[in-house]
């Protein structure tokens, strides 16, 4: 009966390993089950439930897997199916694929025993920080060991089902009937992807037991698609009503409702309707400047600027990416656990100060000198109210160099000169954020400019950088429009963040400058802040009147005794302030860190009070906010 069976149909090769896969999936369940036990304070029958949501995620992930092979089994012809290599060339890849599930089940187990969950977003974090991931799993587990156990797992399992497998070999179906079958194979992905969502299996009030009913393949790549770790599952949580006062108070906030921020700017003075050019230069990290110490002279033209205006000498990036420091320069906004909200799913219509300028009237504009769908950079400044203006928007005349991160950034400039004077001609404000390329490998661009061989080193990026906003600030002298625009320049992040420590301060400190002769005064300004900070400060030079659900404030304005940094990784969220550093970890960790410039000692937690419930109501809040969709307009 079974060789009759299997015999009726070449697909019965997938049935047999999703029976496989069930199989094991469920004693996996079992296992997690076992080993949180004491923690699962639940009715059997939500256990039951539990098993039976598993059931479903198998097989939508499963659905999703045998799509190639669904595909392979459809293609092949007869004649070739049934030759004695193909017979071996399958059962290969059956035993590969057998090896890479028992392999799968070990990675789970171990995660979980680890971070209590199935995979998510630090699964595929670690994919990032692969070196680190490896080492720390060598010098944890014996390897060796396991991978070998899998192995031997692996060929009885594969011994068991062999003769199974074999009588697959047996089938003889035309095309139209394999297509039949494919069809309605092809239709399970289809119908998991539409039916099921990321949180359908979080029915029970017990974690452990909501991650038991997962799968955490499935997890995995739900993880890349939605790019959010879970603040409430991994950090550590204070009281919401506390925290929701606190943060209040931080902001100046009096508004009812829980993590309310909303509260009225009043601006001190006229109203100017001044252009904005906002320039977010790629990796300029503090230390590429003379002005903190460099000695190279990479930097001529900003050395000289920065005399002009106001330098903020104090300021730190929040991230290690650009999508983090836009993010937090469009958004004010603590950088929050996971991917940035940059390329995250419905990320449109949030606060922001393009939005805030565009009810004014301000043409509020994008341009970025390579190609906008790079880390969806298009797709979050188009859905929330920008003007995009990319690579594929200049002609063949303007794109005089370009490389494989776009323009060289005298293009982009000469671009932007041309979007002011046409603004300017139709009378309209404009506010337009930059985003440059040239300073990222391979450091290439025209030759001839400076003294510096284009793709010799990131020195180069550097300086051809400051040569190409030399002429844009040469060119813009020249217009009508200059004397009242005001030209902010900031870093997206530093050039490199790598160190020892958790989160190294001084890798995140970037350059501030804030420039317009007829409007700002030539300062140093020494207020620790950040790039949260640089949305309210511009539209305080605007004295402004408008309802603000910022994070950040106007440096200007703000006490030195007030001044505090947040800055982060994707997976550590941490607070500067008082020459102190406090790190919210996952796993509901704590650390306090002390001198973070200097000395470095670490500090107990819990002799931190204050210090604590402060990071923690910039970043729990920041994650109530979103998840509840508070910031939307």
């Amino acid at each position: 009966m079974r060789s009759a069976l299997f015999s009726k149909s070449r697909f019965s090769i997938l049935g047999l390993f999703l029976l496989i896969n069930l199989v094991t999936f469920a004693l996996l369940r079992v296992a997690l089950l076992a080993k949180q036990w004491v923690d699962i304070d639940t009715p059997f029958y939500q256990i039951t439930y539990a098993f039976g949501m598993g059931i479903i995620y198998d097989v939508a992930f499963y659905s999703y897997f045998l799509i190639p092979f669904t595909l392979y089994l459809l293609l092949i012809p007869n004649s070739l199916y049934q030759k004695k290599w193909h017979k071996w060339f399958v059962f290969s890849g059956f035993l590969l694929n057998l090896y890479g599930l028992f392999f799968l089940i070990l990675s789970e187990w171990t995660f979980w025993d680890e971070f209590g969950v199935r995979f998510n977003f630090i699964a595929v974090d670690y994919l990032i920080y692969t070196h680190e991931v490896v080492q720390n799993i060598i010098e944890s587990y014996p390897l060796g060991k396991l991978l070998t156990a899998i192995l031997i797992i692996t060929i009885a399992c594969f011994w068991l089902v062999k003769s199974t497998l074999a009588i697959t070999f047996y089938a003889t179906e035309s095309f139209a009937r394999r297509a039949k079958i494919a069809g309605i194979l092809f239709l399970l992905p289809i119908f998991s992807y539409f039916a099921i969502g990321k949180t359908t299996y979080q029915f029970s009030q017990n974690t452990y037991l909501n991650e038991v009913a997962a799968n955490g393949a499935y997890q995995f790549f739900s993880a890349f698609r939605n790019n959010e770790l879970d603040y409430r599952h991994f950090y550590r949580l204070g009281d919401d009503e506390t925290l929701s006062a606190q943060i209040k108070t931080e902001l100046g906030a009096n508004g009812d409702g829980l993590y309310n921020i909303k509260r009225e700017i009043k601006g001190q003075g006229v109203e100017k309707r001044l252009n904005i050019v906002l320039i977010t230069v790629e990796s300029l990290s503090a230390d590429y400047l003379t002005k903190f110490g460099n000695t190279q002279k990479i930097t001529p033209f900003m050395d000289e600027w920065f005399k002009e205006g106001a330098l903020f000498t104090n300021f730190y990036a929040v991230g290690t990416r650009t999508i983090r420091g836009l993010e937090a320069l469009t958004l004010s906004i603590p950088p929050t656990a996971g991917q940035s909200i940059v390329k995250r799913p419905d990320n449109e219509k949030l606060f922001n100060l393009g939005y805030v300028l565009a009810q004014r009237g301000y043409d509020t504009a994008f341009l970025y000198g390579g190609r906008g769908y790079f880390d969806n950079m298009n797709a979050f400044y188009s859905g929330n109210g920008y003007r995009i203006v990319d690579q594929t928007e200049f002609t063949d005349e303007e794109m005089t160099f370009k490389n494989a991160w776009g323009v060289s950034d005298d293009v982009i400039f000469n671009r932007t000169i041309k979007e002011a004077d046409k603004d300017f001609a139709e009378n309209k404000p404009f506010f337009f954020q930059i985003m440059t390329t040239t300073n990222h490998r391979p450091y290439t661009y025209p030759e001839g400019k400076i003294d510096i061989p284009s793709g010799s080193r990131k020195e180069g990026g550097v300086k051809y950088t400051d040569f190409a906003i030399r002429e844009f600030i040469k060119t813009a002298k020249t217009k009508p429009w200059f004397d009242n625009t005001i030209f902010v320049m900031v870093a997206d992040h530093c050039a490199g963040s790598a160190r020892k420590t958790e989160l190294p301060v001084d890798k995140y400190q970037i350059p501030l400058f804030i420039y317009a002769p007829k409007h700002v005064l030539a300062v140093e300004n020494k207020t620790l802040s950040s790039q949260i900070d640089v949305a309210p400060t511009i539209l305080g030079l605007l004295n402004l009147n408008y309802e603000s659900q910022f994070y950040g404030q106007d440096i200007f304005k703000m006490s030195p005794e007030k001044g505090r940094a947040l800055v982060s990784n994707y997976q550590k969220l941490g607070l500067f302030k008082d020459n102190k550093l406090v790190i919210l970890s996952p796993q509901q960790k704590i650390s306090v860190v002390e001198e973070p410039l200097g000395k470095h000692l670490d500090l107990k937690s819990d002799s931190q009070p204050d210090l604590v419930s402060d990071a923690m109501s910039y970043y729990q809040s920041a994650d109530y906010i979103w998840t509840h969709r508070l910031s939307r307009y």
